[in-house]
């Protein structure tokens, strides 16, 4: 029964390596959530964060869509990681928020590749969807960060407006405004973070209009054409 459960396993990350991407995404929401402020909790996060970086470079690799540059962005993310946790400093932190952006982005956007390029939906292709939307929502959150990092005082809130905002509130942040259902209590305040909630709210929307329209469209459509009625007689 184990083997068959391991087998099964294999099977679904092969076949299915954004179901995978999704699951890891998801559970790391409710990881932070947990270990925000526990002490260690941020190299328990860090750890993840490289967890989340394999499967998505997994996914992109799947996806056969320039391999070489999302191995170039993890390989970078990894090394600026690395020298963060031996040396700390605010600019690794910048650096590292801003490589990690650009491989989300990067990702994201193979992601899409991947599902444009089929003319049948497939279960992958749903579950590709849906990693796709926490790819670019993590992206924009790491966009905030560098903003935040820059620019600080970029974002406020109800509770404490004049703290730095935390990663867990960024990342609620870019959920909410990708999906089109508000700010929520945290609001953008300077000029480059009202820009870049502007362009995540642009993005979600010609995401949900082009690409996951499509896909409705696609499952939807029937198997096959239908047969005329001179080829029936």
């Amino acid at each position: 029964m184990a083997s068959i459960w391991f087998l099964r396993r294999v099977v679904l990350v092969k076949h299915h390596p954004s179901a995978v991407l999704l699951a890891v995404q998801l559970a790391g929401v409710l990881l932070y959530a947990l270990m925000e402020h526990v002490p260690g909790g941020r190299a328990v996060l860090a750890g993840f964060g490289l967890v989340v970086l394999g499967a998505a470079l997994q996914v992109v690799r799947s996806s056969a869509f320039m391999t070489w540059l999302g191995g170039l962005l993890a390989l970078v993310v990894v090394l600026l990681l690395g020298l963060n946790m031996l040396w700390p400093s605010t600019h690794l932190d910048i650096a590292a928020a801003a490589v990690l952006a650009a491989f989300y982005f990067y990702a994201a956007g193979s992601l899409i590749a991947y599902m444009l390029q089929d003319l049948t939906a497939s279960a992958d292709e749903f579950f590709a969807a849906g990693a796709t939307f926490t790819l670019l929502a993590w992206a924009y959150a790491h966009l905030y960060n560098v903003c935040q990092a820059l620019l600080p005082g970029s974002f406020g809130a109800m509770v404490d407006p004049e703290a730095a905002r935390s990663w867990m509130e960024l990342l609620f942040l870019s959920f909410t405004v990708l999906s089109g259902v508000g700010l929520g209590d945290i609001i953008p305040l300077t000029p480059m973070a009202r820009a870049l909630v502007m362009l995540e709210e642009l993005t979600g929307v010609m995401y949900i209009a082009l690409v996951v329209s499509r896909l409705i469209a696609l499952a939807s459509a029937p198997k096959h054409p239908p047969r005329r009625h001179d080829d029936a007689s």
